[in-house]
């Protein structure tokens, strides 16, 4: 059976804007799977993720659309290793975010990789009071807000002795996915209700259902248990409006070390049942 996403589901799951999407659509580089010839509206299946991903990486290393196109539409491995080469040879002396990206590429290309996201759970998270800090943000600058946000949350609950009562999280609105610029809130429940101050604030973390996965490792990487966790949803699960959740078990504050790092991932979902899938 074919699972289809909405154009919004499928920019959640790829962190490509609905913008972008639309332009790879117009220059035949990433069509969707179905147009509505009265609407216009766009579906894609979980099968292009993949494609997808290949195509973001491609754009993390700076290469031109077209040459994206003559990778994908080569008919033998050979041609396509080359054409990849030739441009991977052109960032040698790149440092820092093209080295995380080849690697990431290369690592790509091996899907029975065990880095590779397996377990699914559904969860019910009920209402949960928090010390947080919500503010709109560019996608772009997202990784860095909210390691300072998680700091100041923390120096605020230490001075007035606040302790910590859960992990922290954040809660990203569609926007920020869709338009890579909307609401941002990290937050770290607590027992008692932390004293506003600044850019903090007490709130209550609304109760959801999720679908849940965890990833390993950086940032950077996320995107692949987006994909994986979107594509469990698709085949199995009813996906509702809301925001995804973000939880934070180990991090930069435990370890430098970020292959150590883990996050929880939380899709919104109407539960139907109560088992863990795997």
């Amino acid at each position: 059976m074919i699972s289809y996403l909405s154009i919004g589901d499928f920019s959640r799951a790829t962190h490509m804007t609905v913008k972008m999407l639309r332009h790879y659509h117009q220059i035949g580089l990433l069509e969707p799977a179905d147009v509505d010839p009265h609407t216009g509206y766009r579906r894609y299946t979980t099968e292009q993720l993949p494609t997808a991903q290949v195509i973001r990486r491609f754009r993390e290393l700076d290469m031109p659309l077209e040459q994206i196109q003559a990778v994908l539409a080569a008919t033998d491995l050979a041609t396509r290793n080359e054409r990849i080469s030739s441009h991977l040879s052109r960032l040698k002396d790149e440092l820092g975010r093209t080295q995380r990206a080849v690697a990431s590429l290369r690592d790509l290309l091996a899907p029975d990789s065990p880095d590779v996201p397996a377990g699914i759970e559904l969860r019910g998270v009920p209402a949960t009071p928090a010390a947080a800090i919500s503010e709109v943000v560019d996608a772009e600058d997202s990784v860095a807000w909210l390691q300072g946000a998680l700091g100041e949350l923390q120096a605020t609950m230490a001075a007035q002795n606040v302790a910590a009562a859960g992990t922290c999280g954040g809660v990203f609105a569609d926007d920020l996915f869709t338009r890579h610029h909307g609401r941002a809130t990290v937050f770290i429940p607590c027992a008692t209700p932390v004293r506003p101050l600044g850019r903090v604030g007490a709130v209550e973390i609304p109760a959801t259902e999720l679908a849940v996965i965890t990833h390993c490792g950086p940032p950077t990487e996320v995107d692949r248990a987006y994909a994986a966790l979107a594509t469990y949803v698709a085949r199995h699960a009813l996906a509702v409006e809301g925001p995804i959740r973000e939880y934070y078990l180990t991090g930069r504050c435990q370890t430098p070390d970020t292959a150590q790092w883990r996050t929880e991932i939380g899709w919104p979902i109407f539960q139907t049942a109560a088992a863990t899938a795997g």
